[in-house]
């Protein structure tokens, strides 16, 4: 399995046949490692409705006839040729690529009545948080018994968690490895992850990952 880091929140997650995109913000991203008509997906994933998450996830469903996952309410943003698998804060899906847990994330939606969420990713018996845009939140502490591979984590601040912040995430969700995300993309978010590294690993022992725009990591 492969996560390749293409700016903002947005990886694409190749396993097998199967390619997972989640929250493609690239057309409008100043720092983004591809345009979408670059991608190609089989699934996309949506935490929530702001611009820079949702992105260019409606073209790129539609264009590559990918099944997309979202909240009831965030799903309704997709085109009707579109097929979307919805979900709420702690239901599973069964999928091709393995499965998906909806997950909590304490942030907003963008769209009324709706939750921002994370997802928690099975593939190849391996698994995969990708927290969404949230602040620190106890729930966390119950991902620490799903035996979490790899978690990508914001450490922006003011819109999500900070480093400070992510660092006790950390200590909750008890990861194999981590990768921050979300920093960077505009001066208000602008972050040191090599310092976000330097302090995790010394204070939790977790080895974190700083992956470049275009970057990947196997695991």
């Amino acid at each position: 399995m492969n996560i390749k880091y293409l700016g903002h929140a947005c990886f694409l997650v190749t396993s097998g046949e199967h390619a997972l995109l989640l929250d493609p913000f690239l057309d409008g991203n100043p720092a983004g490692a591809a345009k979408a008509g670059e991608v190609s997906a089989t699934h996309v994933f949506v935490t929530h409705g702001h611009d820079d998450h949702f992105g260019d996830a409606a073209s790129i469903a539609s264009r590559c006839k990918a099944t997309a996952y979202a909240t009831v309410e965030t799903a309704g943003r997709f085109p009707k040729e579109v097929m979307v698998e919805v979900g709420q804060i702690g239901g599973f899906v069964r999928a091709p690529f393995g499965g998906v847990k909806f997950t909590a994330a304490a942030h907003g939606s963008a769209v009324p009545g709706g939750l921002a969420c994370g997802f928690l990713i099975e593939a190849e018996g391996k698994k995969i948080y990708h927290a969404g845009d949230t602040g620190l939140i106890m729930d966390m502490a119950l991902l620490a018994d799903e035996g979490v591979d790899v978690a990508l984590l914001p450490i922006g601040d003011r819109f999500t968690m900070g480093p400070r912040d992510a660092r006790r995430a950390a200590g909750l969700i008890k990861p194999k490895q981590i990768v921050p995300m979300h920093y960077n993309t505009w001066p208000i978010i602008r972050q040191d992850p090599e310092q976000f590294k330097k302090d995790v690993e010394a204070e939790t022992g977790i080895p974190v990952t700083v992956l470049s725009v275009g970057g990947s990591l196997a695991c």
